[in-house]
């Protein structure tokens, strides 16, 4: 009879001990990863409030409260060097407000179908399609915009939407293509695919003993979406609406090409306005330099603030999803 133990012990089973030098190094590594990215937050930050530093000392508040941008001119007659953020704080909140409204319920019954209703090769190609759509550059938007987007809107939508609801105070202004409407869709164009794709995975994750369950219920296909499936993928979907909204917020090219790029606050959605990204795009290499280039960057500052509050508020709101139990986690 041998003398060989088939069941090892334990002291057989212990794994090799790995180097404390290899742990350190890798905590080391993985620690300067995560500071650099704060760190470069906290960069940004402090470029910008230098640069923005004579703005905000000539201004204050008023900067935050004016609705007038007027650059230094060379006539004397004419005042200059007068700055507010106002009409590019409203076109940015304004076209990416009506870009969200518009690309929601799309991108959502995009997702409910892929997921719930489509044969699977086509979910598979269409996938595919979307995060194709999501890879393509801003600028190639932009020039669909410009070349496509533009006339129909022009001669075909907004004459009728002048024509029948002027009198809401929406649609008051003279139709042109080039306004705050034509850079809204073009939006809502570029952060369909984002959101469709993030809330197509979010709601695939559901699991399947979810829609089991109510399925043996008696449930419909629509209830089981309604009721056991969009609630267990509500914080995906979520996310997926903060992160196209952060794409739309933060666009430059696409909106400057379409948006008319006039300096006042839009009175409707056919007027033409400017965001605040596209009035860096526009002005920031032409700009004469000194309180007018300050200007600009507490502009970028500015952007930068709306961004970060808007990303808290959605984390916050995200955890308390998440708080809620199975139903508001992915």
């Amino acid at each position: 009879m041998g003398t060989d133990n088939p069941f090892p012990t334990s002291s057989s089973r212990r794994p090799k001990r790995v180097s404390k030098w290899a742990d350190r190094a890798f905590a080391a590594l993985t620690g300067t990863g995560a500071t650099l990215l704060f760190a470069l937050l906290a960069l940004f930050v402090i470029v910008l409030v230098i640069g923005a530093g004579p703005s905000i000392r000539q201004f204050g508040l008023h900067y935050l409260t004016n609705t007038v941008w007027i650059p230094a001119s060379s006539n004397p007659n004419i005042p200059g060097n007068i700055y507010g953020i106002v009409p590019f704080a409203v076109g940015t909140l304004l076209t990416s407000a009506l870009a969200l409204l518009i690309a929601i319920p799309l991108s959502l019954g995009a997702a409910i179908f892929l997921t719930q209703q489509a044969p699977r090769q086509l979910r598979r190609a269409v996938g595919q399609l979307i995060e194709l759509l999501a890879a393509i550059p801003s600028i190639i938007y932009g020039f669909w915009g410009l070349i496509v987007l533009v006339p129909i809107m022009r001669y075909d939508i907004e004459p009728g939407l002048y024509s029948w609801l002027w009198w809401t105070g929406w649609f008051n202004s003279s139709p042109t293509g080039l306004d705050v409407l034509t850079a809204s869709v073009v939006l809502a164009v570029m952060v369909i695919p984002t959101i469709t794709a993030i809330s197509r995975d979010s709601i695939a994750a559901v699991p399947i003993h979810q829609k089991e369950a109510a399925l043996s219920l008696g449930a419909t296909n629509w209830e089981v979406t309604r009721n056991a499936v969009l609630p267990y993928a509500r914080g995906g979907v979520f996310a997926a609406v903060i992160l196209g909204l952060g794409r739309a917020l933060g666009e430059t090219m696409a909106v400057t090409l379409v948006i008319g790029n006039r300096n006042v606050v839009p009175n409707s959605l056919l007027s033409q306005g400017q965001t605040i990204a596209s009035l860096l795009a526009n002005q920031f290499a032409e700009s004469s330099g000194g309180l007018e280039l300050s200007a600009l960057f507490e502009a970028g500052l500015f952007l930068l603030l709306i961004t970060l509050a808007i990303n808290v508020c959605a984390r916050v709101v995200l955890a308390r999803f998440q708080r809620g139990g199975g139903a508001g986690k992915e």
